[in-house]
């Protein structure tokens, strides 16, 4: 079955895999061990951090009769735990004189929460509010809130509210995940299926985990399910250094893998949600891909490291810098980019307008450009349009690559924004099966830029057959490396 990331939100619309019960307690610090069992032992940590977790509840306005008068949620939480069968509603029904115009609250969803400041502000998840018309905050003393929302960052899946309470409130101590090991004790705290003060135990299992969002995760094997989301990731100390954000499922329950935000980057996030609502990030206008295993084996890079840009935004700060298609970024600001998922963070940390280092590997060599760093802006993405299928012709004397090229005039080097490079006029079955196309540009072989068909010729002619080679190509607003493996 197809694996599914699951955001922990909607509680009780998803299958119930198991609560995790916590080992014995005793009572002491939290750092201590049970010494009779040789089990860690939870309750002062609970103690110490259970006061600051919240329980989120978020709630829609929709037309009077415009659907069902009880939300999934609640009919799913009947039928589960108490053999209840709640039939769901045929179809919306509106008046006598059609739908009515009045308005009322529907309860959309169940998260967590903990304050991170005594004057009321708390941290969640961006999912647990997202689309909310009220946010409604339950303290462990019970004492009901309505939450302002003050901002929310999608792209790290973070949100700030803030109550307003007469007394000063229990704020969570922020630890540091950057110092979090892998195989260490840790403690969720949430409010699953809509059960709060909800406590689960497990270890780290992995750092820097990459799911294909913006920030790597930790993961760790702690019991979270649906409406654990936005609830904190606790260390033996008692310091929280996570979010629990997500969870690997394929029935939408837990089943042994848990994600949460490192802290070190939610509160980044939060500190400019407090300040001004919104998230300020660096842009250097690329669009990469990852650096596979025989493409660094072909150009000689010994691992499969660093971006690989595809695409450079015309008149951009990378543009401007002199970053070309078929660069392979290997690092930025000082900092090493190992996987293609770090150079985004890395430019979405560093100030707009601020000019900094980047390396990159291009035809062999190492150069440095200075990259003076733009404003990311959400409504703004470059794309490119994908090329469209070409069916691979017959080449009559190809070369080793099985293509056919010929040169670029002027007119076409200027309408396709490249100063060199020869166009595939034909392609033969194995280089078409490997993903050259007709129309494609090809840029470089190897490591050495092609200027012309006779030079791309005499290349080929001296390539090993059967050792893939990487050939850099132009499509369409895209560049990217396609490896083909020469014939005789």
């Amino acid at each position: 079955m197809k694996k599914v990331l699951l955001s922990c939100l909607s509680a009780g619309l998803l299958a119930f895999s198991g609560i995790a019960v916590p080992a014995q307690a005793a009572d002491s610090a939290p750092q201590q061990s049970c010494v009779a069992c040789g089990l860690p032992d939870f309750t002062g940590l609970v103690e110490k951090a259970g006061p600051s977790v919240v329980n989120i509840r978020t709630y829609k306005k929709v037309p009077v009769g415009s659907g069902d008068q009880m939300d999934e949620q609640t009919r799913e939480l009947l039928r589960r735990f108490f053999g209840v069968p709640i039939p769901a509603p045929d179809s919306p029904k509106g008046g006598k004189n059609g739908p009515q115009e009045e308005e009322e609250e529907r309860p959309t969803g169940v998260g967590s929460g903990f304050i991170v400041s005594p004057d009321g502000y708390i941290m969640t998840n961006a999912h647990v509010v997202d689309g909310a018309d009220e946010i409604m905050v339950t303290l462990t003393d019970k004492r009901e809130f309505k939450a302002k929302l003050i901002g929310a960052d999608k792209r790290t899946d973070v949100a700030l509210v803030k109550i307003d309470a007469k007394q000063a409130l229990p704020a969570v101590h922020i630890g540091d995940s950057s110092k979090v090991k892998v195989g260490e004790w840790v403690v969720a705290i949430g409010s699953p299926f809509g059960l709060e003060n909800t406590v689960t135990a497990g270890i780290v299992s992995a750092k820097g985990r990459d799911t294909g969002d913006y920030t790597p995760f930790i993961q760790t094997d702690v019991a979270v399910n649906p409406g654990n989301s936005g609830g904190p990731l606790i260390d033996m100390r008692g310091n929280v250094i996570g979010i629990n954000s997500q969870i690997y499922s394929r029935t939408g329950g837990f089943m042994g893998i848990s994600f949460a935000i490192p802290i070190d980057e939610a509160m980044r996030v939060v500190e400019q949600l407090k300040k001004q609502g919104y998230v300020v990030r660096g842009k250097i206008g690329v669009q990469i891909d990852s650096v596979s295993r025989d493409l660094a084996e072909s150009l000689g890079l010994g691992q499969a490291r660093g971006a690989l840009v595809r695409v450079v935004e015309k008149d951009g700060a990378a543009d401007k810098a002199g970053v070309q298609v078929g660069d392979i970024v290997t690092s930025f600001n000082g900092k090493p980019v190992e996987r293609a998922n770090d150079l985004p963070r890395l430019v979405g940390e560093t100030k707009p307008d601020s000019t900094v280092p980047m390396q990159v590997l291009r035809m062999g060599k190492t150069l440095t450009l200075n990259v003076k760093v733009g404003e990311w802006v959400m409504d703004k993405k470059p794309g490119a349009k994908p090329a469209e299928e070409q069916k691979p012709e017959a080449v009559s004397k190809a070369n080793a690559l099985g293509v056919k090229v010929i040169d670029l005039n002027d007119a076409q080097k200027r309408q396709l924004g490249v100063s060199s490079g020869v166009l595939v006029e034909a392609v033969r079955e194995g280089a078409a099966r490997d993903g050259l196309r007709v129309g494609d540009v090809v840029l470089a072989v190897g490591n050495t830029a092609v200027s012309s068909a006779a030079q791309f010729n005499a290349i080929s002619a001296q390539l090993p057959v059967g050792k893939q080679v990487a050939v850099l190509v132009r499509r369409g607003e895209s560049g990217l490396y396609v490896l083909i493996r020469p014939q005789n």
